[in-house]
């Protein structure tokens, strides 16, 4: 190349490099490059994704805190443990929108605990008369029942925290039902329990599918303009809920044959009975126990009973299990916040069971004389423990589909 070309077309200068950006220190600001905290609950996939049968020990030790105790203030201390839980780690699967249903239902639960007080009367004397109602006569023979008469103030509030008592039982088995995965459920329990495990999983399924049906058919109607309320929607809406719930069966049933479901492996006839004496026994061992446990003249016996059919019963759910020639295909781990998940809802029963026995007046607030029930300040810390699983339970995928999670 010549002098003069070199002139007139001068070589442009290096384009210079931007500097690398310095990598924010850990914990300083927010950015793509800095980690998540080593404490942060990851998201779920498929690897980590928490044991179902943690979430139901967890809801089983609120449930078992909530049978311990009528007083008002622990009880919603307890839904709202168990609402936060559920609005925090739920994820958008069909199964998972039940919560709200179990919520209506425990509602429903209290406004019928207070009819019947009004209607039928309560065993709890009281002095201050609200309304006196006409008493029905009734025979001899039915002394002790009345309907009708004076409904007092302190009948209706005891009413009030049976019912609360009832409904906070049933919240908290919804918020099982909407964070375990029935199909995860079942892939996990064991062979024996197998058979029964999938008439339980479906029963339990079928008010989450039917509700799912229900909003879905709702809403499509009101797409199209028709009336979805009332007697008339109800009706036309009926007859599509039955017929998909006839085809989910059908369906069902056709991949459990496909499947080979029902087959078992030959083993000898004393291998079957030593499964079903140890099974049988290990059942009437945890029912002595647990009444020796509820008494007080068996607290002697109670305890090594039941751990004795505790014992005996996973023998025989050990040797039940051989006859099952099922494989399983990923199976569910039972890690280290499974773990947490389960100790935090045992920890919660725990605290309330030593709580009833050492002060069961703050348990159980009296209605005669009538006041305000106080809220005990230990039992309170202990409910709090419920809240761990929102903390250490792997939260839901932020783009997730229903259709992925349901199967």
């Amino acid at each position: 190349m010549s002098a003069g070309a070199d002139a007139s077309h001068p070589i442009p200068p290096p384009i210079p490099h931007p500097a690398p950006r310095p990598r924010l220190a850990h914990g300083t600001g927010a950015g793509p490059s800095v980690r998540p905290r080593p404490l942060a609950a990851p998201r779920a996939h498929r690897s980590n994704a928490l044991h179902p049968g943690a979430w139901w020990l967890w809801a089983l030790g609120l449930g078992t805190a909530a049978s311990r105790t009528t007083n008002p203030l622990l009880l919603a201390l307890l839904v709202g443990v168990a609402g936060y839980v559920v609005a925090a780690r739920r994820t958008s699967a069909p199964w998972a929108r039940s919560y709200g249903a179990f919520v209506k239902l425990g509602l429903a639960v209290i406004g019928i605990r207070l009819v019947f007080a009004v209607l039928l009367g309560s065993p709890i004397p009281g002095t201050h008369v609200l309304v006196t109602l006409p008493e029905v006569p009734l025979p001899a023979w039915a002394q002790g029942v009345r309907i009708g008469g004076r409904v007092t103030v302190e009948g209706l509030v005891f009413a009030l925290y049976d019912g609360l008592k009832l409904a906070a039982l049933l919240i908290c088995v919804g918020a099982a039902n909407a964070l375990a995965s029935p199909a995860r459920l079942l892939k996990s329990l064991p062979g024996a329990l197998y058979e029964a495990g999938v008439a339980v999983v479906v029963a339990m399924t079928f008010a989450p599918n039917l509700i799912a049906d229900v909003r879905r058919l709702r809403a499509a109607r009101r797409l199209r303009g028709r009336p979805d309320k009332g007697l008339r929607g109800l009706v036309q809406v009926g007859l599509p809920v039955l017929e998909g719930a006839l085809e989910r069966s059908v369906a069902l049933a056709a991949a459990m044959d496909a499947r080979g479901y029902g087959r078992t492996a030959e083993v000898p006839a004393v291998v079957r009975r030593t499964g079903a004496a140890l099974t049988l026994g290990g059942l009437v061992g945890v029912c002595a126990g647990t009444y020796g446990l509820l008494t007080a003249d068996g607290a002697r016996y109670g305890l090594p009973v039941l751990l004795a059919g505790v014992a005996a019963s996973l023998g025989g759910l050990w040797v039940g299990g051989r006859r099952s020639v099922r494989t399983r295909y990923r199976p569910d781990v039972w890690g280290v916040r499974a773990w947490l998940v389960a100790a935090s809802g045992a920890a919660v029963a725990a605290v309330m069971i030593l709580a009833g026995s050492h002060d069961p007046a703050a348990l159980a607030p009296g209605v005669v004389p009538l006041a305000a029930p106080a809220l005990p300040l230990w039992p309170a810390a202990g409910v709090l423990l419920g809240l761990l699983p929102a903390f250490v339970a792997p939260a839901p995928p932020l783009a997730e589909t229903p259709s992925k999670e349901a199967s």
